[in-house]
């Protein structure tokens, strides 16, 4: 009763939809951009936040030059447990535990070495954008588009556990618009803010006080670094400009223009222990990668190298004296470029005097990348930007971001092949079929691979015959999609198993032997007997239109942690279907008039406006005709006793869904044809299909039938 009624309160805020992506069991390259890096130099890993949803972990000691293999990509392990864009990551208790920050609206603690997440945090209410974290102090920050900042500490979130799961946080206010950067200083004396206010908002993270606001950007602040102290602030904003702070000044000390568009990421090779402000790397939507040293920035900018994408983050890496910077863009791939060594450069281009400087116009437009190539390539995937529902509603066509085509299976959620060619215009009209099924799933792309998406009641929208299936062997008995989906689903799930005697015989001739097993002396049935989707496939809970509730793989319905959670999660209308195994029925009566053919001398029915369910095929329809009225001669006394029961006043004709005779089928379809709009009818077309294909008026359907000539 309690799981009950927590259910419903749930059901009462937001309408919950279960989602599920189609994807391989181990995802092991990015498949869409990178919004965010982590270096761990001491255990030599890199960490990657993916627009995907997933967390991978590289070898960095592994990865070759340029290298084309994707058996030797350094990949090391994926950490997956968000349901959205990973838009922010950090590394903290000496890279012992990792934070996330999500568009799912959650913030998440992982064990970096086990790989598991620990806790979800679920104080946000939109999209996560940022994190911040203070290393002598081990606090984490997180704030994004609901203009709230919670500042959290690292060892009380790794002490959570599945029993002990609350945790106090600070809330720090003052925002007043969407946050898109944060940085904290490594002390933790100073918190700051960019958004979408054009200003930057500084608070004691200590007091949660306001401690003044910074104004010079003109657009969005983007990118934000604080000094170890907590003294300078460093700035990038979509204006396209670099700005260094002194807070003590509470002003803007020096402003750097080495960008043609707006600066997206902001990199220091001391990272937060920097002193005082020097040497800087900075980025964005140009794609180019620029060094400065603020102390001379005419004479020392540079720019490292130009990427293929607009650049989301910068990470550097200062081991052994070499310094090296890790670019995650738009694009799935990681590149890492060299840094240029002074004391060794051979740069024929560098100024010797101030005479020789460019002028920041003539930077902009003039300056080359010192380097063409990476020295190392972490690979990325291909994104599935395009698709194509067939009209069964069942098989979709996706192009990705290679031009590849492939055919995919919404049932059981594998790819069924890979296409040659790359015309999805083509490729989708060569498999066009006359067929209507209404929609009964939405698709979105945004993880780069497919994601669909099943919402009461629209998911029951799908009626379909068994004929559908290879095992199918009753074109009369009606299947929904919808409900099928949902029942292989989450078919490992104990509360949804059918469990009777060994001995009974009741409905297990229906039921294919691969879902059925065997327990002391018990039948266990479990999803249904049509398909199944791989174990692997993530299946999520979540608002429509909003936040995650809960996320799971489908085969880990079995384990007790999955399984309660699913109790007081999952909404009635999915128990409803899977447990109890009721799905909502609703067939529609569709009205249609049957008449003669002009060209044809067959007399027309008694009753010309006939009401059928909209999935009678036009095999029964034909049935009725040849039954009625080329039959009609041999059986008048039958056709009377009918016809007198037609006269009784009913206003119109109830055609049955199933028909009798069918020794009549074989007859009826070699002397007479139905035709649509003129058009000769398949007869294993079904109503719904006619009326919506081949008829399209807004007036009732009206079916012709004749003799074939």
């Amino acid at each position: 009763m309690a799981s009950q009624h927590q259910r419903n309160q749930a059901e009462a805020r937001k309408k919950i939809q279960v989602s599920f992506i189609v994807r391989e069991k181990e995802e092991k390259f990015n498949r869409s951009g990178v919004n965010s890096l982590q270096l761990d130099s001491d255990s030599n890993m890199l960490y990657t936040a993916g627009r995907d949803s997933i967390i991978r972990v590289w070898d960095t000691d592994r990865s070759e030059p340029r290298s084309s293999s994707l058996n030797d990509s350094g990949y090391v392990k994926s950490m997956e447990h968000h349901t959205d864009w990973v838009n922010d990551i950090v590394l903290c208790n000496k890279g012992e535990t990792l934070i996330s920050a999500s568009c799912d609206a959650n913030v998440k603690v992982w064990n970096t070495h086990k790989g598991y997440c620990m806790s979800t945090l679920r104080t946000h209410r939109d999209y996560v954008r940022v994190l911040a974290y203070a290393r002598e102090k081990e606090q984490v920050a997180s704030a994004g588009l609901d203009k709230q900042i919670f500042i959290w500490d690292v060892q009380t979130l790794t002490a959570l556990t599945l029993s002990k799961n609350t945790v106090a946080t600070f809330n720090v206010n003052g925002s007043k618009q969407s946050i898109y950067s944060l940085a904290m200083s490594a002390n933790g004396t100073v918190l700051v803010a960019g958004s979408t206010e054009r200003a930057l908002r500084v608070w004691d993270p200590r007091t949660c006080e306001k401690k003044m606001k910074l104004k010079g950007h003109t657009d969005n602040v983007k990118a934000l670094l604080v000094n170890r102290d907590g003294t300078q602030v460093l700035s990038g904003s979509s204006d396209g400009t670099i700005r260094l702070w002194s807070l003590g000044q509470q002003r803007c000390i020096s402003c750097i223009k080495v960008h043609r568009e707006g600066v997206w990421a902001l990199a220091t090779p001391e990272g937060d222990s920097v002193g005082s402000f020097n040497k800087i790397f900075s980025a964005g939507r140009d794609r180019r990668v620029v060094c400065t040293e603020l102390c001379d920035p005419d004479m020392s900018r540079y720019v490292v190298c130009e990427e293929s994408a607009p650049v989301l983050k910068l990470a550097v890496n200062a081991n052994d004296g070499k310094e090296e910077i890790f670019v995650a863009t738009t694009n799935s791939h990681v590149n890492v470029w060299p840094v240029k060594n002074p004391e060794e450069s051979t740069d024929q281009h560098a100024p010797d005097t101030y005479e020789d400087v460019p002028t920041e116009e003539e930077f902009l437009s003039n300056s080359q990348p010192e380097y063409r190539e990476p020295t190392h390539t972490f690979l990325g995937g291909t994104s599935i930007f395009e698709y194509k529902v067939l009209p069964d509603k069942r098989h979709i066509l996706t192009k990705d971001t290679l031009g590849c085509l492939a055919l995919w299976d919404v049932l059981t959620a594998t790819k069924v092949e890979d296409l040659e060619g790359k015309d999805l215009e083509g490729e989708y009209q060569k498999r066009k079929m006359v067929l209507y099924v209404p929609n009964w799933f939405t698709i979105d792309l945004k993880l780069g691979m497919l994601a669909v998406h099943l919402e009461d009641p629209d998911c029951f929208a799908a009626w379909v015959t068994e004929s559908v299936f290879a095992n199918g062997s009753e074109p009369s008995r009606k299947l929904n999609y919808g409900g099928l989906m949902l029942q292989a689903l989450l078919e490992h799930w104990p509360n949804s198993y059918i469990v009777m005697e060994k001995d009974s015989d009741e409905e297990t001739e229906k039921i294919g032997q691969e879902n059925m097993e065997v327990d002391n002396n018990r039948k266990i049935i479990k999803g249904n007997q049509y398909f199944s989707v791989p174990s692997h496939t993530p299946v999520i809970f979540s608002e429509v239109g909003g936040r995650s509730v809960f996320r799971l793989c489908s085969g880990d319905a079995i384990k007790e942690p999955d399984s309660l959670a699913l109790e007081h999660l999952a909404p009635d209308w999915v128990i409803e279907t899977v447990v109890h195994k009721k799905v909502p029925v609703k067939f529609n009566n569709m009205p249609f008039h049957l008449l003669p053919h002009e060209s044809s001398s067959l007399k027309s029915l008694n009753k010309e406006k006939l009401s059928a369910g909209d999935m009678l095929v036009m095999q029964k329809v034909l049935d009725h005709v040849y039954d009625r009225v080329l039959c009609a001669d041999d059986s008048n006394s039958h056709s009377s006793k009918k016809d007198e029961k037609e006269e009784s006043g009913e206003e119109k004709k109830v055609l049955p869904d199933e028909c009798n005779g069918k020794s009549e089928s074989s007859a009826a379809a070699d002397k007479l044809e139905l035709l649509c709009d003129d058009r000769v009818l398949d007869l294993s077309l079904d109503l719904r299909t006619v009326k919506t294909l081949i008829w399209s008026k807004p007036v009732d359907l009206v079916i012709h039938y004749r003799l074939k000539s």
